[in-house]
């Protein structure tokens, strides 16, 4: 078994001056072998040397990036005698015309890495959104933003429906009660979520929730609350099920005419005003609440959409008049 470099096996790694120059330079930014050679202005094969003999040393870090291997210095892993000896030796460095070429060419280096960059979105600009969806996907970015949410959240999905919503939100929190009124939907949301074991799946009527008071951080009802008969009563039950402080998000279609909605899909409401909405949430109990138009979508046969959240407040409780005496 090696032993761990000693003072003395550091001075001998930084005795040469080539390898400072490296150091110098890795210390400061990432670079490949051929960024090095460049600044260095040597043959690659004296850079890759002089780099085996730095990372034997316990001096450099190293990933690969594509077909290449980035660098940099070990600083976080370096014994403080060596961090001493090497802080001596870069202020020494510093100060020599060399040293001062070498980040000269460094910052020239870096800035041709920019100007490539901001060359490509110049030119990308227009149609860069079409680039990126081919390479990553659409909305990838909103899946992404999931991971903003608080992981020890416990999360009500009223009106669950097979599943899509729980889907998003199951790796991202602690916990999910998926609620709907109709077995089927339940089935194919246990499937769609088969892999994740923070999902419970209730059946149950959004007007009596089969959810303890106060269980849950955040409630969702996304594109349900145009088939509840009592609107008042569905956000009530919201507000019972929600932690003071919660928070609920409503996700549902602005007022329309599509009468068929009614015949074909059930719906009991065409679409909320944002007065409406405001209104039946003052009347519910929340507070802070917030009303906005999502942007329609241009390949969406449907209504457009808005979304509207609001906070359970702090219960406070009634004030009872002291009675008068003698009365």
């Amino acid at each position: 078994m090696s032993s761990k470099p000693t003072i003395l096996d550091h001075a001998a790694v930084l005795s040469d001056a080539t390898r400072c120059r490296i150091l110098q330079l890795l210390d400061r930014q990432e670079l490949t072998v051929s960024e090095l050679v460049t600044i260095l202005q040597l043959p690659q094969s004296t850079a890759s040397r002089h780099l085996k003999v730095l990372s034997d040393g316990g001096w450099l870090h190293s990933h690969r990036d594509g077909t290449s291997h980035l660098y940099q210095l070990a600083s976080d892993t370096l014994a403080d005698a060596a961090k001493r000896l090497w802080e001596l030796i870069r202020d020494q460095l510093a100060e020599t015309s060399t040293s001062q070429q070498d980040l000269r060419r460094l910052e020239s280096l870096l800035r041709e890495r920019r100007s490539r960059s901001q060359a490509f979105f110049t030119e990308s600009a227009s149609d860069w959104d079409r680039v990126r969806d081919e390479l990553f996907g659409h909305r990838f970015d909103l899946q992404a933003l999931m991971a903003l949410i608080d992981p020890r959240w416990v999360v009500g999905d009223l009106g669950c429906g097979t599943g899509r919503t729980s889907e998003a939100l199951a790796p991202h929190v602690a916990e999910i009660y998926a609620v709907d009124g109709s077995t089927a939907m339940l089935e194919a949301a246990r499937e769609r979520l088969s892999s994740h074991n923070n999902v419970k799946f209730l059946e149950g009527d959004l007007e009596r929730l089969p959810i303890e008071d106060q269980r849950l951080d955040a409630t969702i009802l996304f594109l349900a609350l145009h088939h509840a008969p009592d609107l008042g009563r569905v956000l009530n039950e919201a507000r019972r099920v929600t932690k003071t402080d919660g928070r609920l998000l409503i996700v549902d279609m602005l007022p329309h005419d599509r009468e068929d909605y009614r015949r074909q899909m059930g719906h009991v409401w065409l679409g909320f005003a944002q007065e409406q909405i405001l209104r039946a949430l003052h009347s519910a109990g929340f507070n802070n609440s917030q009303f906005h138009t999502l942007p329609a979508d241009s390949e969406a046969k449907g209504p457009t959409l808005f979304v509207a959240t609001a906070s359970r407040p702090v219960d406070v409780p009634q004030q009872v008049e002291p009675m008068a005496l003698g009365a």
